[in-house]
């Protein structure tokens, strides 16, 4: 008896005014041209009055540039748990913070720096 096919389903995804999302120029992407995949923040939404789909307009970080119109099909959130990994299994136990991301330092250091001045509590 064959397989039945599975294919991935990308739940619909509302977006909002500061995420921080991957992109891609489909028409690049399709023509096999480079640089189609940029990481933008959203602007905001809209929906085009033609066809009442709802686009998005977002700021290239990279390059600071602003890009209008972005089908949400195309976009995909970039969560803050998979940018903040690094520091979150930060090997706390090693002696050696060279086992350590400069992420993951960068943040000990301005926690501790906090933590430092800080009054001391009294119970």
């Amino acid at each position: 008896m064959p397989q039945p096919q599975t294919q991935a389903v990308q739940p619909k995804v509302t977006y909002t005014k500061g995420d921080i999302v991957l992109f891609r120029d489909v028409e690049r992407f399709w023509l096999g041209l480079p640089g189609h995949t940029f990481v933008g923040r959203v602007e905001r939404s809209w929906t085009h009055a033609d066809t009442r789909k709802v686009l998005y307009d977002l700021t290239e970080l990279s390059g600071n540039r602003a890009r209008a119109g972005i089908d949400p099909d195309y976009m995909r959130l970039l969560p803050a748990t998979d940018a903040m990994h690094d520091i979150d299994t930060a090997p706390l136990s090693e002696p050696d913070t060279g086992a350590m991301t400069p992420a993951a330092v960068a943040w000990l250091r301005q926690h501790l720096a906090q933590d430092a001045a800080l009054p001391a509590q009294h119970i």
